[in-house]
C-alpha cells in the first residue's frame, strides 16, 4: 500500500474540512467531547472501547455503549453535587475501566478532567488540587491514604470504599443510584476539557488547560504519525496520568472509535511481551525508556520470534540509533520518533502514515496544521545546519491550541512564536534534530522533572541547608536525578547513608517516585553566580564527567 506524500498532505491541509469530517459538533457553536470520543461510537453495542488487564490477574472489556451509560451516571452524580461546566474533576486512579468512566463522565458534564499520576506524593497532589480549585477527586483504596495528608482536600469518591476503611462514598454504589440518561453539556472549541500540569525549572509545576479544539490536533497525530488503522490493535504503554498517555492512549484512539488497551501492572519486559502476544498488538507506542529496557533484556525475547508488530512509535526524548536498529532487527518493524510537549501536543514527527525522507536520529517534520521553526537569540529563523530554539509559528499553525499557562505563570510567546525551550538543528528541508534543553528540565525514564521541585522538597529536611539537582547521564533511563546537598553546620558527617535514605524517602513521599534522586552527594558548597543563584550547568558538567559521558 503506497502512502500519501508528506508534502502534499502538509501543503493542502484544510482545518475546516477536517473539522467537518471528524467532529459531530462544531468548535464555534458547540460540541461535547464525551459525545465525540464515546457516544457516537456507542450505537454499535459490540464495539469495544477498552481491553484491560486487572491488577490481581484476569482481564475484561468495556464497550462504547457501556462507557456511555456509566459516564452518564457519573455525570448525573457530578450535577447533583453542583459540579458542571469548567469545574475540575480529578482522577487519582490506576489504568482501569473506572478511569475511563471518570474521564468520559466529567467531559459529558462539561467539566474539565484533571489527571493525578498515581506515583505522586501528597505534596504534589495538594499543590495541583489547590491550584485548580478541584471540586472532586476519584481514587481507590491504594491511593486514598495520600489524600489524608492533603490540606483542604476536596470531596472524595473511592472505588471499593469499604477497603479504604472510612465512611467516604463508594464509587460503584454511588453510580448505581444515578440515572443512565444525561444530555451532554455543550462547550466551545476554546473551552478547556483537560487540566494538565507541566514541570518548570523555577518554582512549581505550571498549569496547562487544554481546549476542546485540541481534538483536531490529536486526531492528526493519531492518523498520520501513529498511523492508527481500522484493523490495528493499538497499545500506548504511557500512563494517562501524563499528557502522552491521556492525549494518545485515551482521547486520541477513542476519538477515532478505536479500542485502547490498559495494563495497570509495572512495566517489565516479560509483562510487555505477554501483553503484545495476548492481544496481538500491531501498533505500539511507548517512551524510549521502555524500548531501552526491552533492548537491555534482549534475552527475554526468544530468538527469531516475530510478535507481529506493524509499527512502533516513541515520544518523550530522542531515540538513539542502536535502539532503532534493534527494534528493526528483533521486531521486524520500524520505530519512529515523535516530538511534543504537554502544552502543545505532538508538533514535530516522523510519520508512519506519510511518505517522507527519513533522517537517522531526527525528530522529523512539522505536523500537518503546525509550522515549527528554529530561532536564534534575536528570534529570527535560522538556516540549514544552524542550531536554534524550536518554536511554533502561531499564525501559520491552525491546529496550535496552547493559549498560555492557566494562571499566567510564564509567558512563552514572543513576536508571534511559541518558544518550546528545546534546542534543535535545522536541516533546511523542514526537518529538525533535537540537540538539548535550553533550560534545566531533567528527562528521566521518559518523565520530565523540574529540578526546583526536587530542590525545594529536599530543603524541607531539617539537616539540609542547600541543594542543587541535575540530570546525570544513564544508559537505561537517559538520565538519573542527582542531588548535590549541603548539610547544615552541626549536623552528622557527610557520608551518612541513613540521611541519604531519609532524603530519598522524603522526595518519594512528597513529590513522586520517579522524581527522587537516585544519587545524593554531600558537598561543602554549591557553585553560584555573584547574585547567589545556583549554577546548575556546573553541576551538570560535573555529573556528566562522573558518568564518563
Amino acid at each position: 500500500m503506497s502512502l500519501p506524500e508528506y508534502a502534499t498532505v502538509y501543503n493542502n491541509f484544510d482545518a475546516a474540512a477536517l473539522e467537518a469530517e471528524i467532529l459531530d459538533g462544531r468548535l464555534d457553536s458547540g460540541l461535547n467531547v464525551c459525545h465525540e470520543i464515546c457516544d457516537k461510537w456507542a450505537t454499535d453495542p459490540q464495539r469495544v472501547a477498552l481491553y484491560y488487564e486487572k491488577e490481581g490477574g484476569g482481564d475484561g472489556t468495556l464497550t462504547f455503549a457501556e462507557l456511555k451509560e456509566k459516564s452518564a451516571r457519573f455525570a448525573n452524580y457530578l450535577k447533583s453535587r453542583g459540579i458542571g461546566k469548567g469545574d475540575r474533576v480529578a482522577g487519582l486512579l490506576p489504568r482501569s475501566p473506572e478511569l475511563l468512566v471518570v474521564i468520559a463522565g466529567a467531559l459529558r458534564a462539561g467539566a474539565v478532567y484533571q489527571p493525578l499520576f498515581t506515583a505522586f506524593g501528597s505534596g504534589a497532589i495538594e499543590y495541583r488540587l489547590e491550584r485548580a480549585d478541584t471540586k472532586l477527586v476519584v481514587t481507590d483504596p491504594v491511593n486514598y491514604p495520600k489524600l489524608n495528608d492533603v490540606k483542604n482536600c476536596p470531596p472524595v469518591l473511592c472505588l471499593a470504599a469499604q477497603q479504604a476503611g472510612s465512611d467516604i462514598p463508594d464509587f460503584e454504589q454511588t453510580l448505581a443510584e444515578q440515572s443512565a440518561e444525561f444530555e451532554p453539556v455543550m462547550v466551545k472549541g476554546t473551552d478547556p476539557f483537560l487540566q494538565m500540569f507541566t514541570s518548570g525549572t523555577v518554582g512549581k509545576a505550571k498549569g496547562v488547560a487544554v481546549p476542546a479544539r485540541a481534538l483536531m490536533a490529536f486526531y492528526v497525530y493519531m492518523k498520520y504519525a501513529i498511523d492508527l488503522r481500522d484493523d490495528d490493535t493499538y497499545w500506548n504503554v504511557a500512563d494517562p496520568g501524563w499528557a502522552y498517555g491521556l492525549y494518545y492512549a485515551v482521547v486520541g484512539p477513542l476519538l477515532m472509535g478505536h479500542a485502547t488497551h490498559f495494563n495497570p501492572g509495572a512495566f517489565t519486559p516479560e509483562s510487555t511481551y505477554d501483553m503484545i502476544r495476548k492481544y496481538k498488538i500491531t501498533n505500539l507506542a511507548a517512551a524510549p525508556t521502555a524500548y531501552r529496557l526491552l533492548k537491555a533484556n534482549d534475552h527475554v525475547l526468544p530468538e527469531g520470534e516475530n510478535l507481529g508488530l506493524r509499527v512502533a512509535s516513541s515520544a518523550g526524548e530522542p531515540l538513539n540509533p542502536e535502539v532503532v536498529n534493534w527494534i528493526r532487527n528483533r521486531h521486524y518493524c520500524p520505530v519512529k520518533d515523535h516530538y511534543g510537549q504537554t502544552e502543545t501536543g505532538m508538533t514535530c514527527c516522523n510519520f508512519h502514515g506519510l511518505e517522507h525522507p527519513v533522517r537517522q536520529g531526527s525528530m522529523g517534520y512539522s505536523s500537518p496544521g503546525h509550522k515549527v521553526v528554529a530561532l536564534n537569540e534575536k528570534n529570527e529563523e535560522v538556516g540549514e545546519g544552524e542550531i536554534g530554539q524550536l518554536a511554533v509559528d502561531v499564525k501559520a499553525s491552525p491546529l496550535f491550541h496552547f493559549d498560555g499557562y492557566t494562571w499566567g505563570e510564564k509567558d512563552p510567546f514572543v513576536n508571534g512564536y511559541y518558544l518550546t525551550g528545546d534546542m534543535v538543528i535545522c536541516h533546511g528541508d523542514g526537518g529538525f534534530s533535537f540537540s538539548g534543553r535550553d533550560d534545566d528540565i531533567i528527562t528521566t525514564a521518559g518523565y520530565r522533572v523540574g529540578p526546583a521541585d526536587v530542590e525545594s522538597t529536599l530543603l524541607e529536611h531539617a539537616a539540609v541547608a542547600e541543594s542543587g539537582v541535575v540530570g546525570k547521564p544513564d544508559e537505561k533511563r537517559g538520565s538519573i536525578i542527582k542531588a548535590y546537598v549541603v548539610i547544615k553546620s552541626g549536623q552528622e558527617p557527610s557520608e551518612d547513608q541513613a540521611l541519604k535514605d531519609e532524603l530519598q524517602e522524603l522526595v518519594r513521599r512528597r513529590l513522586s517516585t520517579h522524581a527522587y534522586p537516585r544519587e545524593i552527594e554531600f558537598v561543602d558548597e554549591l557553585p553560584k553566580t555573584p547574585s547567589g543563584k545556583i549554577q546548575r550547568f556546573v553541576l551538570r558538567n560535573r555529573a556528566k564527567d562522573e558518568a564518563g559521558a
